[in-house]
């Protein structure tokens, strides 16, 4: 298979930078992208759909993540955090990596749906 890129996603919820009377809750999201193709790809776009609990959604697009294109060789991987602010203390965001193989062609990693939960909510 050239292209196969496997996306793991671990959240955390910042209270110490949320107001939740404010509405405004903080999370921070952390992604590991490893290449499981037996061709080198690299990262050139992302595209985020961050949906919270009210249905309000926000589209993300860019160039790289982070400020990088981080160019993966097979199994090699790549760990990368950011953030997410919603007006509720749960949502949800999925996307895609939009990648680059090394003969130009381009393809879509996607990111599958993870939640994004404030942790007293979890009872």
């Amino acid at each position: 298979m050239p292209h196969a890129i496997n996306i793991e996603v671990k959240t955390k919820y910042l209270s110490e930078q949320s107001r939740p009377a404010e509405n405004k809750y903080v999370f921070a999201y952390t992604i590991t992208i490893t290449n499981q193709g037996d061709q080198p790809a690299q990262l050139v776009g992302r595209y985020w759909r961050i949906v919270d609990a009210n249905s309000q959604i926000q589209e993300v697009q860019g160039i790289g993540v982070v400020g990088e294109q981080p160019h993966l060789a097979p199994s090699e991987s790549y760990t990368y955090t950011s953030g997410a602010v919603l007006q509720t203390p749960t949502g949800t965001m999925e996307g895609h990596y939009e990648m680059q193989g090394e003969g130009g062609e381009t393809f879509n990693a996607t990111i599958p749906a993870f939640a994004l939960v404030k942790p007293s909510l979890l009872h």
